[in-house]
């Protein structure tokens, strides 16, 4: 009898270790929980929607490659933004439309 109340303490302290354990991981992520020092992040965002971090750049589309990159970085011409001076000076490429049959 002993034996086995010794094994169901055990079981317990490793279950009761485990959620902790876990509950810690995802004290971070849940709404109004600094990560650590200072000010969350995502901190002043609506439960619910997606996080975006305050210090997350946007991003631009390359009209000529169609690479992702910083908008800091984008060559501005003429309304189109571009990943390099090259692709500046190179024609627009247009997208392909799909025309949709009815």
């Amino acid at each position: 009898m002993t034996r086995l109340l010794f094994w169901i303490a055990i079981v317990i302290l490793v279950v009761w270790a485990v959620r902790s354990k876990f509950r810690a991981m995802m004290a971070p992520y849940k709404e109004g929980a600094a990560p650590g020092p200072g000010r969350s992040p995502y901190q002043g965002q609506a439960p619910g929607t997606p996080r975006v971090r305050d210090d997350a750049e946007s991003m631009s589309c390359c009209a000529a490659c169609g690479i992702y990159f910083p908008s800091s970085e984008a060559v501005r011409v003429d309304g189109r933004d571009y990943c390099s001076q090259a692709h500046a000076q190179q024609p627009v490429m247009r997208k392909p439309t799909i025309d949709k049959a009815d």
